[in-house]
């Protein structure tokens, strides 16, 4: 099976990526799909995965399924586990590496307010996302955007990459790899549900790339009111007046309904937010006398 490839897919990358193959390449060049559920997130996209791969007739298996891998190739996508195996694994990686090597670059380089993202894929290593580099692209972004537009705008990167790969491998060509530049290393950090809480010390503008970052298909930036969690799902920068008592998080306005946070630097404008235990939203909102912590 060597001009078969196994794949390990997951969110809208993962299923476009797929739908992409099928129509440019016979569906017999896969040998199986392996998906998982993730409840970090709004929409996983693990039905459209699975449903796609049976439509096709092409072996599909949840990750906890028992499975056995017969060829020398798998591509992994937004794959948030690591891989045991000893066949040619190839990562696609959501940074320009060496930087932001790890968990959540995407995220993290959003937050970080980075002038450009970035897909890489290498073969995976013992060391996380420490092997070499088969193929980069690289996208320029403007801020204010969503993480969610970010994603929709790499994603063609993602399948142009696997289509050169694919290319090669059906063909019997060698790929051409290098090392990673030891100079540029930077590692970003796995998120738990504590990373979600907006820390409104910060400024509006880190706030509002805060909220934007963390947004769908993520479950969105967390914050506590009046014995509540809220997700805050939208927000705009506004513009700052002098406060002789500036004490973060406190609602200063209220403007159609929708309520002004003090931040450490700026004023933010809450457009979009939703009580986690219900999901519905809590605007028209018109409690002045509100804390946000």
């Amino acid at each position: 099976m060597t001009n078969k490839i196994t794949l390990y897919l997951m969110s809208y990358k993962g299923h476009y990526v797929l739908q992409k193959i099928l129509s440019e390449f016979d569906s017999s060049i896969i040998d199986k799909v392996i998906s998982s559920r993730d409840n970090k997130v709004e929409k996983d996209y693990y039905d459209e995965i699975m449903n796609l791969s049976a439509s096709k007739k092409i072996p599909f298996f949840d990750r906890n399924d028992s499975y056995g891998i017969n060829t020398k190739y798998c591509f992994a996508i937004s794959w948030r586990w690591l891989i045991k195996t000893d066949k040619q694994l190839i990562i696609l990686h959501d940074s320009v590496l060496p930087r932001y090597r790890g968990f959540s670059p995407l995220v993290n380089c959003l937050i970080n307010n980075e002038s450009s993202v970035g897909i890489t894929a290498i073969f995976a290593k013992e060391e996380y996302d420490t092997g070499d580099i088969i193929e980069q692209r690289e996208l320029r972004i403007t801020y204010p955007i969503t993480i969610f537009e970010v994603i929709k705008a790499l994603t063609p990167l993602y399948y142009e990459i696997v289509k050169v790969l694919l290319d090669k491998i059906v063909n019997g060509i060698q790929f051409n790899t290098k090392k990673q530049d030891g100079k540029d290393i930077s590692y970003s950090l796995w998120r738990d549900d504590d990373d979600y809480v907006i820390n409104w010390g910060e400024d509006s503008f880190y706030i509002k790339r805060f909220i934007d970052a963390v947004g769908f298909p993520y479950l969105g930036a967390l914050s506590y009111t009046d014995n509540k969690k809220v997700r805050i799902i939208e927000a705009e920068v506004f513009d700052d007046v002098k406060i002789e008592n500036r004490t973060p998080g406190k609602v200063i306005f209220i403007k159609n309904g929708n309520p002004i946070v003090v931040c450490g630097e700026g004023l933010l404008l809450i457009t979009k937010i939703i009580e986690e235990a219900t999901g519905k939203s809590i605007l028209p909102f018109n409690k002045i006398r509100t804390h946000f912590k």
